[in-house]
């Protein structure tokens, strides 16, 4: 059987998900000295793959790789066709609406224009949470600092993933109201997951078995 590949988001989740890894018994050695490349292969002939947080779900879903480190928070937003094995319990954070801190817009809007313009880089979160609450939202696609959207008119909040909250606090923002909690998932290709599941049952309680 060939190599295990684990595809590990680069970004906030890249030094929790090596050490859950180097924890769980995986020589993680290579990131040491990783530098710049995108995929390298361990001692112990684990292949790992290193993207951007979004992309991870694709290369699962595709088989690029038999399984991957995401955030709850891709998942929902990307809803990807992989096998969602266990919650890691690290890189917990809120999916957030937040407006001003100073006065909440949003009661205003629904009044004067029956509805509510939301920035996001989060657009399937924002529609369906606001249609589930029956307000009216017109999303903003937002793919850098949704933060300054509110400051500058382009829209009357955001939806965005927060951790400690210091920077909506530093843009004068205030989380309103809270959509749901996210941490780092560990998924799985559906098909690796049935060809491999011994193998893939045992990496996913080693790697939720550790506190």
């Amino acid at each position: 059987m060939k190599p295990l590949t684990v595809c590990v988001p680069r970004g906030a989740l890249l030094e929790g998900s090596v050490a859950r890894l180097k924890a769980a018994g995986f020589d993680v050695s290579p990131f040491d000295e990783a530098g710049r490349r995108l995929i390298f292969s361990a001692p112990d002939g684990t292949v790992f793959v290193t993207t951007r947080p979004t992309d991870v779900p694709t290369y699962v879903q595709a088989g690029a790789a038999d399984v991957g480190i995401v955030g709850k928070d891709v998942l929902i937003e990307r809803q990807p066709d992989v096998y969602e094995m266990a919650d890691l319990r690290f890189g917990e954070c809120r999916m957030v609406y937040a407006t001003a801190a100073d006065e909440d817009p949003t009661s205003g809007a629904l009044n004067r224009l029956g509805t509510v313009r939301i920035a996001t880089k989060y657009t399937r979160v924002a529609q369906e949470y606001f249609a589930m609450t029956g307000r009216q939202a017109e999303v903003v696609k937002v793919n850098g600092s949704v933060e300054l959207a509110p400051l500058v008119g382009l829209a009357h909040g955001i939806v965005d993933l927060v951790a400690t909250g210091q920077t909506l606090r530093e843009n004068g923002l205030v989380a309103r109201e809270e959509i749901f909690e996210s941490s780092a998932r560990l998924i799985a290709n559906r098909v690796s997951h049935k060809v491999r599941a011994a193998e893939l049952d045992a990496l996913a309680a080693r790697l939720s078995g550790i506190s």
